[in-house]
């Protein structure tokens, strides 16, 4: 349990570093104290990933039971880290294949399931350099490992979708807006100006995408605007989808949304279901809210949105839509793809400011697009804003922290894979029945042993 908690404290201590960006520099905490709260959470994930180690300890302490256990167990502490306390499912070991022969697994069991193949190759790894397995288990495990690579290889080839037979001709604009005059009192009218400005030439594409947030002002308050916008997008038969807050007044909720604009078919709003702790809402707000500034960030109290939203239509392809920090789950992703052609997701990663975390949002994207097999627009703030195929590839995108239009297209897809359908949940059960076999193993040779001894 130690070892598993130093060596996940120091996983998210490196990976996570972009946390102690938002701290300091956006919550304006003094350095000290942000290094210590930084420190202070990637403990706290620690603890969450090491948890499930403690089951080891229960194991048969044998070669072939660390073989089947090792992975099964890392699994389990992924796997957690998904729905516990909202989730926080970043740095997976999944995600070191996005670009290697392995990523054709990924549309069969998705990121978990390449954690585990990686997993397993490493418990083999460590056996056969610790002379703990036999010649005929050496060549089992490396007849295991080329299986598992040469059938990626082959899987990437496969078409698990079909294209929808139309293309949609795409607009990402990145404003680059500084986060510290996004929501300055006084900026709204020259962010408005410049989102309208850089969209003006645009009027006429199927779909013209601004960020999240990126009017940074509930729509009561940027009606005319707003309603001017909704012409010149109409005028141009454009689908614009833009980054807003808003307010449920019968509810009296705020969500972090996503509205249509212009040429508007169905559901014209989408309510973000996945919310970032202390970013878009206060865990304990009653004791936390004030205490200091990084606890009363701007729009750091919404809701969530109900589930099963209807996706957005553009042009008669269905679009699914994942704000920010919500295409990072999976399972949530895979869902939404279902009845999708596309799959959108739109963030202001300036939180991160130039640090690893948005090189990371971008990866976890291009693995949603893998796992579904279906294109991902990417819209952002600062960047990374980038077209990405159904293989997960990046084909187009803008620079970061610079201000542009993206503008290209995208091939929407029809049909689903086996991670659609099923999600993390097969890779998930494999890895509980792994486990309780072991714990049943144990059991059952302590039995033995006590006979033993009675007699």
């Amino acid at each position: 349990m130690a070892k598993a908690t130093a060596y996940g404290f120091g996983l998210f201590f490196a990976g996570a570093s972009w946390v102690y960006v938002s701290i300091h520099e956006h919550g304006f905490v003094p350095a000290p104290l942000a290094l210590l709260a930084t420190a202070l959470f990637c403990l706290f994930l620690a603890l969450f990933f090491a948890a499930p180690f403690m089951l080891s300890v229960l194991m048969p302490q044998t070669p072939t039971a660390w073989v089947i256990g090792l992975p099964a167990i890392w699994v389990l502490s992924e796997w957690v880290r998904i729905w516990a306390l909202t989730g926080f499912p970043w740095l997976f070991a999944g995600y070191a294949h996005t670009h290697t022969w392995l990523n054709g697994w990924a549309p069969i069991g998705g990121v978990l399931w390449l954690s585990f193949i990686c997993a397993l190759s490493a418990a083999l790894l460590v056996q056969l350099m610790q002379g703990k397995i036999g010649q005929r288990a050496v060549s089992l495990a490396a007849a295991a490992v080329l299986i598992s690579t040469a059938s990626g290889y082959l899987l990437q080839h496969k078409d698990w979708t079909q294209p929808s037979g139309q293309q949609l001709s795409v607009v990402l604009v990145q404003p680059n807006i500084d986060q510290h005059k996004k929501w300055a009192s006084g900026s709204l009218a020259t962010i408005l100006s410049q989102l309208e400005e850089q969209s003006a030439a645009h009027w006429g594409a199927d779909l013209v995408i601004w960020p999240e947030a990126a009017v940074p002002a509930l729509p009561r308050r940027a009606r005319g605007f707003l309603d001017s916008i909704q012409t010149q997008a109409a005028a141009g038969q454009t689908t614009l989808l833009t980054g807003i807050p808003t307010y449920n007044r019968a509810e009296k909720k705020y969500h972090n949304s996503m509205i249509a604009l212009g040429n508007i078919e169905g559901e014209g709003q989408y309510n973000k279901t996945r919310l970032v702790p202390f970013g878009e809402y206060v865990p304990l707000e009653s004791m936390l809210r004030g205490l200091i500034g990084f606890f009363n960030l701007p729009m750091s109290a919404f809701s969530l949105g109900a589930d099963n939203q209807t996706p957005f239509t553009v042009q008669g392809e269905t679009v699914s839509t994942a704000i920010c920090y919500e295409v990072v789950y999976p399972d949530l992703v895979a869902r939404n793809s279902r009845s999708a052609s596309t799959l959108l997701t739109v963030s202001n990663d300036a939180w991160f400011g130039k640090s690893l975390g948005p090189q990371q949002h971008m990866q976890m994207a291009q693995m949603r697009a893998l796992e579904n097999a279906k294109p991902m627009i990417r819209g952002t703030n600062n960047g990374i804003s980038a077209l990405v195929n159904h293989r997960g590839e990046i084909y187009q995108r803008l620079e970061q922290y610079t201000q542009g239009e993206l503008v290209g297209t995208v091939e929407p897809r029809n049909g689903r894979t086996v991670f659609s359908h099923f999600g993390s949940w097969p890779t998930v059960i494999l890895a509980l029945l792994s486990c309780i076999g072991l714990l049943m193993k144990q059991r059952l040779l302590i039995s033995a042993l006590k006979r033993t001894k009675t007699k």
